[in-house]
């Protein structure tokens, strides 16, 4: 179980993370909702994990939804669900992912506060377990170049009570005012609170690595801030609604990342959709289309702008945004900023293996 950070005196520390969420939540608590998330979670398995910047190898060779007996991810998956159920953490779904060695576990939908602790407690025990069986299990965004990163698509919803909020029955695929303009919010703010949501140098290889968008399942990393109808492609996708459930209307978010800090990127994505809720944002026309095969000339004209392309690129434009200001605190934000700051100077001064393969033997 995990517990807020304390000053001597007794009063939350604003430099706790999961006190940011907490201030989201009852911000959002205030307006009359309750928020609600459910993570979708890859990661990967190695054979080994190299200190030395060499790559690793995956610790399989299967596919996407691959149930062959000689898959090593079954028998992890088996215990790591077990482990989790054990500890009352609740898992919905769970199969083999599209790359060698990569899985995906998918948590129940909780309240965002639960799900978060969750998340953190769910990557302890996909280490440990993996530590078991003699491999490793790493979260990194994409360790391979030639393969799909790891995401962690999050299926979002506001409640009013037992009432879902983003249902309305006879609206554009039941979505309501609120959902719709829940929406605009995180897509009017999308690029503003990418260093949070994707907060690791790593992450924009992922988003802007290439072969996200030939891999098929398992390999859909959204590049440019659009939404769409069951479009997995875009960065909001409205998933089919099922006749009868009212309760499951909701939107998931596909950007975010599977080593991004839950609690803060949590707090981001809620502040941003209540934004657009307060505020009234009108949602743009979605994208039905496969974003990635359309020219730039035809995503202009589509008023579809791209996330930030690194990572030094997204801290600028969040340093100038009072909504992650605000959201975060000026602890956290400060902080964050210097911490990033650091690790993209650290990133861009270091001479890369691509650097010394293409350019020393001919320069």
């Amino acid at each position: 179980m995990f517990c807020d950070i304390l000053m001597p005196d007794g009063s939350p520390s604003f430099a706790d993370p999961r006190y940011v969420l907490k201030r989201a939540l009852a911000r959002a608590s205030d307006l009359g909702f309750t928020f609600y998330t459910h993570p979708e979670i890859e990661f990967f398995l190695l054979k080994d994990r190299p200190l030395d910047g060499s790559r690793p190898t995956p610790a399989d060779n299967s596919g996407y939804f691959d149930h062959t007996p000689q898959n090593i991810g079954m028998d992890f998956r088996r215990q790591a669900i077990t482990m989790l159920e054990s500890m009352g953490i609740s898992v919905e779904f769970s199969h083999h992912e599209g790359a060698p060695g990569q899985q995906e576990i998918d948590l129940r939908y909780a309240d965002a506060l639960s799900t978060a602790d969750n998340i953190m407690t769910f990557r302890l025990v996909m280490k440990q377990v993996a530590l078991e069986q003699g491999v490793q299990a790493t979260f990194m965004p994409k360790p391979f170049s030639e393969h799909p990163g790891s995401g962690m698509h999050t299926h979002l919803s506001l409640f009013e009570g037992d009432r879902n909020a983003f249902y309305e029955s006879g609206s554009e695929y039941q979505l309501s005012k609120v959902g719709r303009s829940f929406i605009a919010g995180l897509l009017k703010h999308a690029a503003e609170i990418s260093a949070v949501t994707n907060q690791w140098v790593n992450s924009y290889k992922r988003i802007w690595g290439g072969s996200e968008r030939t891999a098929g399942a398992g390999g859909e990393a959204p590049s440019y801030i659009c939404w769409g109808h069951n479009n997995r492609s875009a960065l909001v996708r409205v998933p089919m609604y099922k006749p009868g459930k009212t309760g499951s209307a909701r939107i998931e978010v596909r950007s975010l990342d599977s080593g991004a800090n839950p609690y803060l990127a949590y707090a981001m994505l809620l502040a941003a959709g209540l934004k657009g809720v307060e505020e009234g944002y009108e949602l743009p026309p979605g994208a039905e289309d496969d974003v990635w095969a359309l020219s730039d000339a035809e995503r202009r004209a589509m008023g579809i702008e791209p996330l930030p392309q690194n990572l030094g690129e997204a801290l600028t434009l969040m340093e100038r945004s009072d909504l992650v200001a605000e959201t975060l605190g000026e602890h956290v934000f400060d902080f964050f900023l210097r911490n990033k700051k650091s690790e993209w100077e650290e990133y861009r001064s270091e001479v890369t293996a691509f650097e010394l393969r293409k350019n020393l033997p001919v320069l």
